[in-house]
């Protein structure tokens, strides 16, 4: 794949191979949320050179972490998508990402959210996702222009991109929202104080903050 090689038979290091450059994390992130066009890719991944998101994609297709699904029908254009063993990437990323968001307070300057980083990170915040199984909430996240989904039905919560078709619930947030995952803002105050604006019916937001959660790691500067 490359030709940084560690010279050693061990799983990390062969992990780092294959996953530790550049944007490639980023790029199967992306692809865990849902298959992507190459144009798709690089409209949620701004800032990545062309050249190196297709060489990445190469690189990926070559390991058999990435697959190329074939057009069908009208529509021409080649969508990406992980195989089974890239999608055995996904409790790694998961863990690596609450990992990096227990150091996260506030974005730095020229940081954006997409709606692959908002999807990624409910997933994560909701933990093995397990509810009551007579839980049936819908849910519209709204993080700036971002638009993410999480419902909670027959015992489990997951997440999607794009806004829910009827939603019970528009939650819409800032990047406060982050204190409020943490556990450091409780439901009645991050209403009270703007941290949230709430479309629907405003008791199930206590539901959504009682079960998502990424506690900030212990020593964690103000400022980071």
């Amino acid at each position: 794949m490359t030709n940084q090689h560690y010279g050693q038979f061990c799983g990390l290091a062969r992990a780092a191979e294959i996953v530790g450059q550049r944007w490639t994390l980023l790029i199967l992130r992306d692809l865990s949320v849902a298959p992507r066009r190459y144009s798709e890719l690089v409209a949620g991944l701004p800032g990545i050179p062309t050249n190196t998101l297709a060489s990445r994609l190469k690189e990926l297709e070559e390991e058999g972490l990435v697959a190329r699904v074939a057009p069908s029908g009208a529509d021409r254009a080649v969508v990406y998508g992980l195989t089974p063993r890239g999608e055995e990437l996904g409790p790694a990323m998961d863990a690596l990402s609450r990992w990096g968001a227990g150091g996260m307070r506030a974005p730095r300057d020229g940081e954006i959210v997409t709606t692959a980083s908002i999807a990624s990170a409910l997933k994560v915040a909701a933990g093995d996702g397990v509810v009551p199984p007579d839980w049936d909430t819908t849910y519209t996240v709204r993080v700036g222009e971002v638009e993410t989904q999480l419902t909670m039905r027959d015992g489990v919560i997951t997440v999607a991109p794009g806004a829910a078709d009827k939603p019970d619930l528009i939650i819409s947030a800032g990047p406060q929202i982050r204190d409020l995952l943490a556990g450091e803002l409780d439901a009645h105050t991050a209403i009270a104080t703007g941290v949230v604006h709430l479309e629907g019916d405003a008791s199930l937001f206590e539901r959504f903050a009682d079960r998502l959660h990424v506690p900030y790691s212990p020593n964690v500067p103000a400022g980071a």
